[in-house]
C-alpha cells in the first residue's frame, strides 16, 4: 500500500471471529468505512476454524456412533463401525471451509477491506500493520474495535513441549485416535473433546481439580450428564490435580495428587490440556492508547463496549466472561451501532450457554446456584423427561427441564435443560426471560405434541401443581 490515502478508515476492526465480523458487517451495513484486520484468509476466528464448528461436527459423528451402539436395544443390529479417520477429518475440514468461505463472500458483498495480518497500536489513532505476506505499514483510524479473542491456557512450566500434549486446537485437528487419552479439566471443552475421542475408540480418563464437573453449573443438571460420562469414560477423577507430566518414547507418564489420585503414575498415549482460555490482549500495545485491563488480562469495557479510551471498543472473549461466540457477536453489533451514532448498550437479561456433550446441558438467566449465593428467593420446578412421550420414543428419558421462577411475580428468571437437543430448547427460555414472561405465559402457550419442547410447558404447569403428565400437587402454605 503505497497510496497513503488508503491507509485509513473510520473503523478498524482487529480480529475476524464472530465478535469481529459481527461488528464489521453491521458497521458496513450502517454505511461506515471499515477495515477488518485478521491473519486468516476469511473471517471466522477460533470459533469457526478451531473451536465451535469443528467440535460440533465431530460431536455429531460421536452421537451417530453412540446411536449405532444403542440401536440393538430397539431390534436393529449393525456391524461394528469402522472409522476412516482421514475421511472424517476431511469432512470436518469441509464444513469449516464452507462456512468460512461463505463469510469471505459476505465481506466481498459488503465491499469493505480485509487486511490479512496482525495489528498493534502505535498511538490513539494509528495502528502498525504486519501483513501475513510480509508488508509492514501504519494505518490511521477514527474508531477501533478490538476483537482478538482468546487462546488456550497451559499448565505453565510443568507442561512439556511435545506433540503428545494437545490443546483444544490440536485435538480437533484429529491427527490420530490415541489408544488412551487423559483430559485435564472438567469444563465444557474437556468434556466435549473427551466425548469425541471416547466415541472414536479412545479410552478416556479425566481429571478435575474441583469437586464437580462443569464448575458453576447447577449440580442437578450436571448429575445427569455425569451418569452417562461414567459409562463412556474409563475414569473421572475429581478433587485431583496433575503433579507431574513426563514424556516418554511410549507415551506420557502422569502422576496425580489429591482425593482420587492413583497410587502410582499412569501412562497415556496423549494428554489434552483443557483448563480454560486466556484473553489475547498482551501484544496489542494497549499502553500506547490508554486502554485498561484487569488482573487476568481482560479489557475493561462499559455497557456500550467502550474501553477507557472512548473511541476504542472491545468485544468478545477479550472483553471478559462468558467467553461465548454468540455473546461476542452481539457485543460486536452493539459497538457498531454506538460508533454509528445509535443508542445501544449490551444489557442482556439472559446469555445462553450450551455444553454439546451427550446429553447436552444448557442454561440461561439466573441459575439455582446463583440464586442461593445471592440469597434471591426463587421457586424451582423440574419436569423429568421420563414423563415425556417424545423422550420415550427417543430412548432418552434421562433428561430434565428446569425453571427458576420468582415466586411472587411468577416471572421466569432462569431455565436449565439437560438432554438431547437442550441447546435448541434453551432458546425458548432466553426469549421468555427477555420478554419478562410468566410461568402462565409458558404454560398457556400451546406446544406441539409429541416434542421435547412440551417439557417447557409442563415444567411451567408444575409451578401450580397442574402438569398433565406428571403428578406433583402444589404444596399449599
Amino acid at each position: 500500500m503505497n497510496d497513503t490515502t488508503r491507509n485509513k478508515a473510520q473503523v478498524a476492526v482487529i480480529g475476524g471471529g464472530p465478535a469481529g465480523y459481527g461488528a464489521a458487517f453491521l458497521a458496513a451495513d450502517l454505511g461506515l468505512d471499515i477495515v477488518l484486520i485478521d491473519p486468516a484468509e476469511n473471517p471466522g476466528g477460533v470459533c469457526l476454524y478451531r473451536g465451535c464448528i469443528p467440535s460440533k461436527a465431530l460431536l455429531h459423528t460421536a452421537r451417530l456412533l453412540a446411536e449405532v451402539q444403542e440401536a440393538k436395544d430397539r431390534g436393529l443390529a449393525f456391524g461394528a463401525p469402522r472409522v476412516n479417520i482421514r475421511k472424517l477429518r476431511s469432512w470436518k475440514d469441509g464444513v469449516v471451509d464452507k462456512l468460512t468461505g461463505g463469510l469471505g463472500q459476505l465481506v466481498k458483498q459488503r465491499k469493505f477491506r480485509h487486511l490479512r495480518g496482525h495489528a498493534r497500536f502505535v498511538d490513539p489513532h494509528t495502528l502498525s500493520i504486519r501483513e501475513v505476506a510480509g508488508a509492514e505499514y501504519t494505518f490511521a483510524f477514527e474508531h477501533a474495535v478490538i476483537a482478538t479473542g482468546s487462546y488456550p491456557a497451559t499448565l505453565g512450566p510443568q507442561q512439556p513441549d511435545s506433540p503428545r500434549l494437545l490443546d483444544s486446537t490440536s485435538a480437533l485437528e484429529l491427527a490420530d485416535i490415541p489408544g488412551t487419552l487423559l483430559v485435564i479439566g472438567g469444563g465444557y471443552i474437556g468434556l466435549e473433546i473427551g466425548t469425541i475421542y471416547a466415541a472414536l475408540g479412545s479410552r478416556v480418563s479425566l481429571v478435575e481439580m474441583t469437586d464437580g464437573l462443569l464448575p458453576g453449573v447447577d449440580r442437578d443438571l450436571v448429575a445427569i450428564l455425569r451418569r452417562r460420562l461414567d459409562r463412556i469414560f474409563d475414569a473421572v477423577m475429581l478433587e485431583t490435580t496433575v503433579r507431574e507430566l513426563k514424556v516418554q518414547a511410549n507415551g506420557v507418564k502422569v502422576a496425580f495428587a489429591g482425593k482420587q489420585a492413583a497410587g502410582k503414575a499412569q501412562l497415556f498415549d496423549r494428554v489434552l490440556v483443557a483448563i480454560g482460555r486466556k484473553p489475547m490482549s498482551a501484544q496489542l500495545g494497549l499502553d500506547a492508547v490508554g486502554v485498561d485491563t484487569d488482573a487476568r488480562g481482560f479489557i475493561k469495557v462499559d455497557a456500550q463496549r467502550r474501553t477507557s479510551a472512548p473511541h476504542i471498543f472491545a468485544v468478545g472473549d477479550v472483553a471478559g466472561e462468558p467467553m461465548l461466540a454468540h455473546k461476542g457477536l452481539h457485543e460486536g453489533r452493539v459497538a457498531a451501532e454506538v460508533i454509528a451514532g445509535r443508542k445501544a448498550a449490551f444489557d442482556p437479561a439472559a446469555i445462553p450457554a450450551v455444553v454439546f456433550t451427550d446429553p447436552e446441558v444448557a442454561w440461561a438467566g439466573l441459575t439455582e446456584t446463583e440464586a442461593a449465593g445471592k440469597k434471591i428467593e426463587v421457586e424451582i420446578t423440574r419436569f423429568p423427561w421420563a414423563a415425556s412421550g417424545r423422550a420415550l420414543t427417543l430412548g432418552r428419558t434421562d433428561g430434565a427441564t428446569k425453571l427458576v421462577i420468582d415466586p411472587h411475580s411468577q416471572r421466569l428468571l432462569g431455565m436449565g435443560v439437560v438432554g438431547p437437543g437442550a441447546g435448541e430448547l434453551i432458546a425458548e427460555g432466553v426469549l421468555a426471560i427477555e420478554m419478562a414472561a410468566t410461568v402462565d405465559d409458558l404454560g398457556l402457550s400451546i406446544h406441539p405434541h409429541p416434542t421435547l419442547s412440551e417439557t417447557v410447558m409442563e415444567a411451567a404447569d408444575l409451578f401450580h401443581g397442574t402438569a398433565t403428565d406428571y403428578y406433583r400437587p402444589k404444596k399449599r402454605k
